[in-house]
């Protein structure tokens, strides 16, 4: 099953296993995470579940965004009086700051409503984490691509600039894709097959082995592992 949920990238630690070795984490707080829409073949061309994370406080929220929550606690609710449960008060889907997309071959089994939370993975599941890199500003070619700069001495004065970029008679032109100075860093980047050490449900978190892209206190993405042997 495609699972996917959306979390926050606490830090790094370590943990001693079963075995009393010491094994280098990085703790997620990840959910727990509203289902806010469905969509279907039928309604939206392909099928998925939106899910949210990060409750927000409705005074920053856009009017349009309040107003998709307000939509899916309606949705949510005709749901649950459909299937003829008793509500002893009404549901209500809380305004978040961030919204994902779980997509799904067939047609999704989740519903307005349901809740994702950390208890849906297992201990020593594997998983890939989806993060954004840390953004490093405008860099030269020494730092962002490795290059070996110019000499340090003989007259050179140019030590960590690029050399040649084939501008002259022949080519005439500098080849596409060429490594230039530029930004560096901010991209989004999948770590795969990383191991679920350790789950805390009471506190919404996920202690996954290794490290993976991000600063601490970015969203992340924690899935089930596409290519897992």
């Amino acid at each position: 099953m495609n699972l996917q949920i959306i979390g926050k990238k606490i830090g790094m630690t370590q943990i001693y296993d079963e075995d009393n070795n010491i094994v280098p984490v990085t703790v997620v707080q990840a959910g727990p995470c509203p289902v806010t829409q469905v969509k279907t073949i039928e309604t939206d061309g392909y099928n998925a579940v939106q899910i949210a994370f990060g409750p927000q406080k409705e005074s920053r929220l856009s009017k349009p965004e309040l107003g998709h929550f307000k939509k899916a606690s309606q949705l949510a609710n005709e749901a649950a009086k459909a299937a003829g449960q008793e509500l002893a008060k009404e549901i209500k889907i809380e305004a978040h700051t961030h919204l994902g997309e779980i997509r799904f071959g067939a047609k999704p089994e989740f519903k307005v409503g349901d809740v994702l939370t950390v208890a849906s993975f297992k201990s020593g599941q594997i998983v890939d984490v989806v993060g954004t890199t840390k953004g490093r500003g405008f860099q030269g070619v020494v730092k962002r691509h490795n290059m070996d700069g110019q000499p340090d001495s003989h007259g050179h004065m140019t030590h960590r600039r690029i050399g040649s970029i084939g501008m002259r008679q022949t080519p005439g032109h500098v080849f596409k894709g060429k490594k230039m100075p530029g930004h560096m860093g901010q991209v989004r980047r999948t770590v795969q097959n990383l191991k679920v050490v350790k789950i805390d449900e009471a506190q919404n978190l996920l202690l996954i082995k290794g490290s993976f892209p991000g600063a601490n206190g970015d969203i992340v993405i924690v899935r089930t592992a596409k290519k897992a042997k």
